[in-house]
């Protein structure tokens, strides 16, 4: 299992770094294209996007077994960074960009399914968090090198070496990863069947909105640390590190509450503290001590509010849906990622590029996200025990 959980978390260190690294690689991307900072967001909302079309699919793939999944998931990604690498125009790059995103929703939904087959009664949550760690080492390690690379060689070198570790995935999942069963075919509509009912559209909704919230802002937390907190973008790569250790803690902390306590109850929890993160970045004026702070607290709410999100998602689906339940998880997440970066660019627009006011315009949509969350814990979760929700297993 340990070996099995080291591949998973390689795969979503490779994806983990292709979503969040540009972000802190956008004033040179920009540069190097000829285009402005928010036209640059596009590279964000491309991978965005890619990542809603590319979850389909799991529709006809269903009746692959999920190792060969996740095998083909990091071929077409290794095709997307490198492809992005060498891209020679902002078109292509957005294109590039696209492609890399294809597969993302996918991964993350079976490495979830994978990653609870393969766990302990009761420790659902707290596997599927480590499977998970790679996303937030990604943004404790990579990302930050990815802004050190941009800033000192090239962006086009950091993406050439996320190829590199989108190869080295598929021989550690060839390698490690043991024959696990398809999941039940139900047929191609009954894999969206748990989506007739209400309590999984709360969840995604939720995931959506929150998202969007976060992302206004931190689509732009690169030059919001240079402009507000008055860091050289020399010093931009620390803060990403920074930023990174705050999701490896906030995502661990996250899996540990949801195997003791709701779900939905811990996602909620994480929300508030993304929207008191939002409110400060907007009312405050912003100072080296306080941009650091308040780039922990919302990299914090991010990912601790990830492992319960996918946990629900993949329960819902059960019954032939795991895989669609844990991969819409994903598609929402980028789909308000993508819309949050379109309404902070938008806010820079018309505020003249005053970096406070991405942050408005993403307090209401994280406000949604935290009360849906808890109306569905108070509604639909009962059983908050681990030990409640053990189940029988039979030898």
């Amino acid at each position: 299992m340990k070996k099995s959980i080291i591949a998973l978390a390689c795969g979503a260190f490779a994806y983990g770094a292709a979503e969040f690294m540009m972000m802190g690689v956008l004033p040179q991307a920009a540069r190097d294209m000829r285009v402005s900072i928010p036209s640059a967001g596009n590279f964000i909302s491309a991978y965005a996007i890619g990542v809603c079309v590319g979850t389909l699919m799991l529709i006809f793939g269903r009746k692959a077994g999920p190792k060969k999944l996740i095998v083909m998931f990091m071929v077409i990604a290794f095709a997307g960074d490198l492809f992005s690498s060498l891209a020679p125009t902002a078109t292509l790059l957005t294109i590039g960009r696209f492609i890399s995103g294809l597969p993302h929703g996918a991964f993350f939904g079976t490495a979830a399914l994978v990653a609870k087959t393969l766990a302990q009664p009761g420790k659902e949550a707290k596997t599927v968090s480590l499977s998970m760690t790679g996303q937030t080492v990604a943004n404790m390690l990579g990302v930050p090198a990815a802004t050190f690379i941009a800033e000192h060689f090239s962006w086009r070198f950091a993406f050439l070496i996320l190829a590199g570790i989108a190869a080295l995935t598929v021989v550690l999942v060839a390698a490690w990863i043991p024959h696990i069963a398809p999941v039940k075919d139900a047929g191609i509509l009954g894999q969206f069947r748990f989506l007739t009912k209400l309590g999984p559209w709360f969840i995604l909704i939720a995931v959506f909105t929150g998202n969007a919230g976060i992302f206004t802002w931190w689509s732009y937390v690169s030059p919001w640390l240079q402009k507000v907190g008055g860091y050289a973008s020399g010093t931009v790569p620390l803060l990403m590190m920074l930023a990174g250790y705050a999701m490896v803690i906030g995502g661990l902390l996250g899996g540990h509450l949801t195997d003791h306590w709701r779900a939905a109850g811990t996602a909620s929890l994480g929300q508030c503290f993304s929207v008191i993160g939002l409110v400060l970045v907007f009312f405050v004026p912003g100072n080296k001590l306080d941009t650091a702070v308040f780039t922990f607290i919302i990299a914090f709410a991010l990912f601790f509010i990830n492992t319960p999100q996918q946990l629900l998602m993949a329960e819902a689906g059960q019954g032939g849906g795991e895989l669609i339940g844990g991969a819409a998880v994903q598609v929402a997440f980028n789909l308000g990622n993508a819309v949050g970066s379109a309404v902070g660019g938008g806010m820079l627009t018309i505020s003249h590029m005053n970096y406070h006011f991405p942050a408005l315009g993403g307090i209401p949509f994280a406000l949604a996200a935290t009360i849906l969350l808890a109306v569905y814990s108070l509604r639909y979760e009962t059983r908050t025990s681990a030990f409640e929700r053990l189940q029988p297993v039979d030898v």
